[in-house]
């Protein structure tokens, strides 16, 4: 029996229990609003997603084709949509989740306006978002399932058992959501607290970063600042402690190291013995050798291997590292936060290389075998020359004839149709599933999609409406084609929960109720 068929039992039950008062609650209708709101609170989510990163983190273990993706969503209604043309078009949300970006919330979430992305809007805004999406999620399976029950009463026989089967193996439109924590806005104690409230607002993964919190920078920007390894530890563990307090056990934490791209960091690290892990972080540093007599007043010095060594500071009041320590770095980042909580990693690189990035994933890989990737497939790089450049590069060092080709103005539309332009589109179309294979990256995602396609619409819809296409602009540009490809929000009243409503007049006032779904609803003729 479903859980449908026993909610129904169970409330009639209860009916029956509480006598004469209850005669006009109908435990179908009870049982039908109990089916359409699946997850009564955050914590549920949580749990609930959790377990299915889990599993996808398993079966990508075992074949690397399992590969997961998720794009960018800055309001609750685009990550419905999404979710909803997911459900349309592969009848399945497996392994499709919702990314929560930092640099959105910044640029249009913040009551400021639009920010950089510095860690200046408000603390509570990650948290509001999260809650708010899965409002709209389950708003969408509420939706669906109204629409089934509609069915489910104008049907008989067999197409009645077919209804049912669907309503009993509901597909929900609820996944899971990586939020990203920045740089924990604060000190340890701050990252708690923030992570607790994004986990009570259903977010079953929370990525965080080894910046500086108050000198955090976008990770595709100039002068990013890293912390000595310990004080990332202990906003890991902060995290950590935040699932656990909440019961989310099999929570996950992504730690993402912005070492290749910083080369500055604020502190030097705590070291008691030569190789201990401030030694490490701090043996990356820009250092000259010095003598007592040489140094200068106020000077920090090291001693290392019995010599004095000054690190380089900046007028800022932070040390450099030395040139081409990147890597060396994103890679002692990486094994130290999985050896001390993390579950996945995030490696923000200026460019999208998989040779680059599965060469540090080895290295990574000697230490943690099972080491997995959340890779940012970003809207900072250029996806169209970084990838003809590469095959310019591959083809001239194949020692074929690149003369036709000016690499610097690879980007032009003049070469759209050559060869070299037609094999870099390959390497975008597989570079997930390529990437995937070769570099262990388990999760991709696009950190500022809609943002980008909300311009881009906007932009063509401004130009056609404004111009001399006026209203045909909208029809030819919009509506006609959310018809023809079926976009749910074609009926924005029932997008917007008109019938879930009429459904609940009827439930609450029987015959008297007044409903808007009527014949003179204009959304009758779609």
């Amino acid at each position: 029996m479903s859980q449908y068929q026993d909610d129904i039992q169970a409330i009639a039950a209860l009916k029956d229990k509480e006598g004469s008062a209850w005669n006009a609650i109908n435990p179908e209708s009870a049982a039908r609003m109990r089916a359409q709101n699946r997850f009564k609170t955050g914590l549920d989510i949580a749990k609930y997603t959790a377990k299915i990163m889990r599993d996808d983190m398993a079966n990508y273990d075992a074949d690397s084709s399992k590969y997961t993706q998720s794009l960018g969503c800055w309001h609750g209604f685009i990550g419905q949509q999404k979710m909803i043309s997911i459900k349309k078009h592969f009848n399945s949300t497996d392994r499709r989740y919702l990314y929560l970006s930092g640099w959105m919330i910044a640029a249009l979430r913040s009551e400021f306006g639009p920010l950089p992305d510095q860690s200046m809007h408000e603390k509570t805004a990650v948290a509001d978002l999260i809650r708010e999406l899965y409002t709209f999620l389950r708003q969408a399976d509420a939706r669906e399932l109204g629409g089934l029950f509609r069915q489910l009463d104008a049907a008989d026989g067999a197409a009645k058992a077919a209804i049912q089967e669907k309503i009993d193996n509901h597909i929900t439109h609820v996944v899971p959501i990586i939020a990203d924590i920045d740089a924990g806005f604060g000190n340890a104690e701050a990252t708690y607290l923030m992570a607790k409230q994004m986990i009570e607002a259903g977010a079953c993964c929370i990525q965080i970063e080894n910046q500086v919190s108050d000198e955090k920078q976008c990770g595709h920007q100039d002068g990013k600042v890293t912390v000595p390894h310990e004080d990332f530890l202990a906003k890991i563990r902060a995290i950590r402690y935040a699932f656990l307090e909440l019961g989310v056990d099999d929570g996950l934490i992504v730690a993402r190291t912005d070492s290749l791209g910083a080369g500055l960091t604020k502190q030097i690290a705590v070291t008691r013995e030569p190789g201990d892990l401030g030694d490490q972080y701090n043996s990356f540093l820009d250092v000259e050798e010095v003598s007592l007599d040489a140094m200068g007043n106020g000077d920090v010095v090291l001693k290392r291997d019995g010599k004095l060594l000054r690190p380089k500071r900046l007028a800022s009041n932070l040390f450099q590292f030395r040139p081409d320590t990147g890597e060396a770095r994103c890679v002692l980042d990486s094994i130290t936060s999985l050896q001390n909580g993390a579950d996945l990693l995030w490696i923000e690189t200026e460019k999208p290389h998989i040779a680059q990035i599965g060469g540090m994933v080895r290295e990574i890989r000697k230490v943690i075998p099972n080491a997995k990737l959340v890779y940012n497939n970003s809207p900072s790089f250029n996806w169209t020359l970084n990838f003809r450049q590469q095959i310019f590069d591959q083809m001239k060092s194949e020692g074929k004839d690149v003369s036709a080709y000016d690499r610097t103005q690879l980007m032009s539309i003049d070469y759209d149709a050559t060869e070299l332009a037609i094999a870099a589109d390959e390497k975008i179309r597989t570079f997930q599933a390529d990437a995937a294979r070769e570099a262990g990256i388990f999760h991709h995602l696009i950190t500022l999609p809609t943002y980008h396609t909300a311009a881009l619409s906007t932009d063509n819809l401004a130009k056609e409406y404004f111009g001399d296409q006026g209203m045909l602009g909208y029809v030819a540009g919009v509506q006609r084609k959310e018809i023809r490809q079926g976009i749910a929000c074609v009926k924005h009243q029932n997008m917007s929960g008109s019938d879930i409503g009429d459904d609940h007049k009827e439930y609450f006032s029987g015959d008297a109720a007044l409903k808007a779904s009527g014949k003179h609803n204009t959304m009758n003729q779609f």
